[in-house]
């Protein structure tokens, strides 16, 4: 496994302002192998982002020894793909197919979607989205979107997360299924389904190969609240079962720490962790 860290994690990164060049610099002097770089609609990545920029980040890429297989978008969170209006609806597909583009210029094997949700924890404006409605919409996107996807080579991730969506393993099994499609897959969270109250091991076994990609956060049980998110280590996550069950399904690629918000000594924090966890 590839022992990597979100560009989300580094300082300015939430904001899309830290520079990429930069980024990859802190991440690699901090002992990381790979970097996940983020796509947002404004600041260093965009879905308006030119070909040679991409192509100049995987120079940048290459020339510092980061490994860069995998960007992410958080632009569902403000584009919901299950919005209740229709016209942002189509905004975030229009959105994530440029998106994904970007990811193949980038020369990066995985994008991460969040396919929608039905709350928000953090948006007390948004919906509530019926939830069989906000499947059917999700459905729709990740349709449109892994069309796109299948044409470039990117494998369309969708990730588990705190959206109101697919908290159950076999429900999250049954809907990657139904596309019937080899570039549509799971981005799988540890620390977001510890957050559900669940067993990731548990999720790992059921999900199986459908799981292309991985982050890692840790999580206080007795938080149980978005403030139980905290330093690897220091939750009750039980890695050991994690590491386990991820090899037992023949998981080789990226570990992405997503350590949000980032600190100043978080970088130093989460490597020395990782490194810990990846030797269970």
């Amino acid at each position: 496994m590839i022992k990597g860290i979100s560009y989300w994690s580094v300082v300015g990164g939430l904001e899309n302002t830290c520079p990429v060049d930069a980024a990859m610099g802190q991440v690699k002097a901090a002992g990381f192998d790979a970097i996940e770089l983020c796509i947002a609609p404004e600041g260093v990545l965009t879905p308006q982002t030119d070909q040679a920029t991409c192509e100049g980040y995987r120079k940048m890429a290459d020339d510092s020894g980061v490994t860069l297989e995998t960007m992410a978008s958080g632009m569902s969170w403000a584009f919901s793909p299950s919005d209740l209006d229709a016209s942002v609806r189509q905004k975030s597909i229009d959105l994530h197919v440029g998106a994904i583009q970007r990811a193949a210029w980038l020369g990066c094997d995985a994008m991460l979607f969040v396919p929608g949700a039905v709350k928000i924890p953090w948006e007390p404006g948004f919906g509530p989205v019926p939830y069989d409605q906000a499947v059917e919409w999700a459905r729709d996107a990740v349709t449109r979107v892994g069309e796109e996807a299948d044409k470039v080579g990117v494998d369309l991730c969708v990730e588990n997360v705190w959206n109101g969506l697919f908290y159950s393993p076999l429900e999250f099994a049954q809907f990657i299924d139904s596309f019937n499609s080899d570039c549509v897959g799971v981005y799988f969270d540890t620390g977001n389904v510890q957050g559900y109250h669940q067993h990731p091991p548990h999720w790992i076994n059921i999900l199986g190969k459908r799981i292309k990609r991985v982050h890692i956060k840790d999580f206080k049980n007795e938080v149980g609240t978005l403030d139980g998110f905290c330093d690897l280590l220091d939750g009750d996550q039980p890695w050991s079962e994690t590491i386990a069950a991820l090899k037992s399904i023949g998981y080789d690629k990226t570990i992405i720490a997503e350590m949000i918000p980032p600190d100043e000594g978080i970088l130093d924090r989460t490597s020395a962790a990782m490194d810990k966890i990846l030797a269970m």
